[in-house]
């Protein structure tokens, strides 16, 4: 009798034993998938997908220090591109103009209205010319606000006989502003200023 007692004793132990090793192990297991759980939500806020041509492409949220460079250079470069790639056409040309005075300031303007003023467009446009640019290089300065850049350039201008290509200097500062649809990159152009225009060579076609 004593010893069945013994053994029932010794089953109990073992059972509380076991019982505490599940409940511990099951407390661990909560706490496990509580903390990966938690980590994967953080982690799915930092994710934004975006659709495009009927495909979900995950982009990456940052601050905007992470990319400020690129965004600047790349809002230089848009400006630069719609401002003085032109075709003989008056509605290509106010379109693409308009599209550039949205990044940049009323300096911006002013050079517009000199060249309209000196019959650059109307020239273009009987003359059957258009007009392409190509950045080489874009110089910024991130360390003092507001942003000093320099742009680099070569314009191509195509005439009915001849190709001219022309050097392209320009410089100007840049202004943190809040991103629109017409300003997606939050960036306006200041004081900008064509340093150097000039013809590098010209080929017959």
């Amino acid at each position: 009798m004593f010893q069945k007692m013994k053994n029932i004793n010794t089953a109990f132990r073992y059972m509380r034993l076991f019982t505490m090793l599940v409940v511990t192990g099951s407390v661990l297991l909560d706490g496990f998938v509580f903390y990966k759980s938690y980590k994967l939500a953080n982690a799915m806020q930092n994710k934004v997908y975006v659709l495009a041509n009927g495909k979900a492409i995950e982009a990456f949220s940052s601050v905007r220090k992470d990319n400020l460079i690129v965004e600047a250079k790349d809002h230089i470069k848009r400006f630069h591109e719609y401002f003085f790639t032109l075709a003989p056409d008056d509605g290509q040309i106010k379109s693409t103009i308009r599209k550039a005075l949205y990044l940049a300031d009323g300096s911006a303007k002013n050079i517009y209205d000199d060249l309209q003023e000196n019959n650059y467009y109307s020239q273009m446009i009987s003359g059957n010319v258009s007009q392409d640019i190509t950045i080489d290089s874009i110089r910024l300065n991130t360390d003092i606000y507001p942003f000093y850049f320099r742009c680099y350039g070569t314009e191509k201008i195509t005439r009915p006989v001849s190709i001219t290509y022309r050097n392209l200097i320009t410089e100007g500062y840049l202004r943190e502003i809040p991103r629109s649809d017409n300003n997606p990159h939050g960036f306006l152009i200041e004081r900008w200023n064509i340093l150097e225009n000039k013809d590098l060579k010209t080929v017959g076609r």
